[in-house]
């Protein structure tokens, strides 16, 4: 970690808020000051700090339904945003040490457990994105985090999916995941997940108890990824509730 300058996106975002307290020195521009959508201010943004050594991505547009409905935005934040970090980057610093930030719902959701050598197949407009964000960090020194969290708080919505499942985790735990893989020096695909599979019901009652079960076949929406969980062949798994 000596010798590193730090540029984090999404910084106020869930998982964005909890890498700021685990990188506190990073440079980490709102999306009011940085639209890494827009090519031109991201060039001049590395312009000015050309001293960057590592990126971590962690801005998108996540929620399934907005990317549904706003296809041409969520292209422009996940990939196009994407795209043009990479170009600035590497105009600096070809050896720049990319994270990109990515998510369990790459792949389609059937079988669950995915480990780092299974093959993608997004079943949605938001999951294309990001799994094409993967595709376009080929040129850097890379290392790609695919993983599934909610933020520590109380659950948003009175009900929770019972028959949805992930290996999922708090956001402090991914932050906390991220630092140690970089401090690793990992390069190329590594999932940071929880060690036990659970629903989405059993996730949800851990912040809020009163909270109420529900089925996939009450919901009205896009397709959405039905297991999450995930394996990993080259990293630990963590514990939800320790972070060990």
């Amino acid at each position: 970690m000596n010798n590193m300058t730090i540029f984090l996106t999404g910084s106020k975002g869930v998982l964005g808020k909890q890498l700021k307290k685990v990188f506190p020195d990073s440079l980490s521009p709102s999306h009011k000051e940085l639209d890494v959508g827009e090519r031109d201010d991201v060039f001049r943004y590395f312009q000015k700090h050309s001293d960057i050594t590592t990126i971590i991505h962690a801005a998108a547009l996540t929620s399934v339904r907005p990317c549904e409905d706003n296809k041409l935005e969520a292209w422009k934040s996940n990939v196009n945003g994407t795209k043009n970090l990479v170009d600035a980057a590497f105009k600096i610093n070809p050896e720049i040490y990319f994270i990109y930030i990515s998510t369990a719902c790459v792949f389609q959701g059937t079988k669950g457990m995915y480990n780092e050598k299974d093959l993608p197949y997004p079943k949605n407009f938001y999951a294309f994105t990001k799994y094409i964000g993967e595709t376009k960090i080929t040129t850097l020194n890379q290392l790609i985090i695919r993983t599934n969290f909610v933020g520590n708080e109380p659950w948003r919505y009175p009900k929770a999916f019972a028959d949805r499942f992930g290996t999922y985790l708090f956001a402090e735990g991914v932050a906390k995941g991220v630092k140690d893989v970089i401090d690793a020096n990992l390069k190329g695909i590594v999932h940071i997940v929880g060690d036990k599979k659970i629903s989405m019901y059993e996730l949800a009652k851990m912040t809020s108890p009163n909270v109420k079960p529900m089925s996939l076949d009450e919901y009205e929406g896009p397709p959405v990824t039905v297991d999450m969980s995930l394996d990993t062949i080259r990293w630990h798994k963590y514990n939800i509730n320790t972070n060990v």
